[in-house]
């Protein structure tokens, strides 16, 4: 997402990762294997759900993590849950094809990574996220996440 990307999609990319696209690399297939790497800016993994339109520079819905399996307010097509898989972040990868890392780009808590699934949304590892320069490095080295 080059500076005009940037500024049609409403947001302005958070620091280290705009750094790093802009001066090391737009993706990279290293890392843990069978992840599918880091996705380029804009791309998608193949396993991403198809919730609508990606909006970067919405606010992203959530302060807190959020697991929508079992709540009972939740229904079958949520369209909260299609807000936190669309706004307010970009998506640097996948995790066994069924979770998804994000970056977040929209306050309240821009510039951390959270971790969505098919059962609900949070900060990765926990709930002081990562930055993308901490996820990064612990990601390169390809140590189990929770451990």
């Amino acid at each position: 997402m080059a500076s005009g990307s940037q500024k049609q999609n409403g947001v302005v990319l958070p620091e280290p990762y705009r750094t790093f696209v802009a001066e090391v690399s737009n993706g990279s297939s290293l890392g843990p294997a069978g992840d599918g790497g880091l996705q380029l800016l804009g791309r998608l993994p193949d396993a991403w759900p198809g919730l609508g339109p990606r909006q970067p520079g919405e606010p992203f819905p959530l302060e807190a993590a959020w697991g929508w399996e079992g709540d009972e307010s939740v229904e079958p097509d949520d369209p909260r849950i299609d807000a936190v898989f669309n706004k307010g972040s970009i998506v640097l990868g996948s995790e066994d094809g069924q979770s998804f890392w994000l970056l977040l780009t929209a306050v309240p808590r821009r510039g951390e990574v959270w971790m969505v699934g098919a059962v609900g949304a949070g900060p990765a590892p926990g709930d002081q996220a990562w930055g993308f320069e901490e996820w990064a490095r612990h990601w390169h080295t390809g140590d189990d996440w929770w451990a």
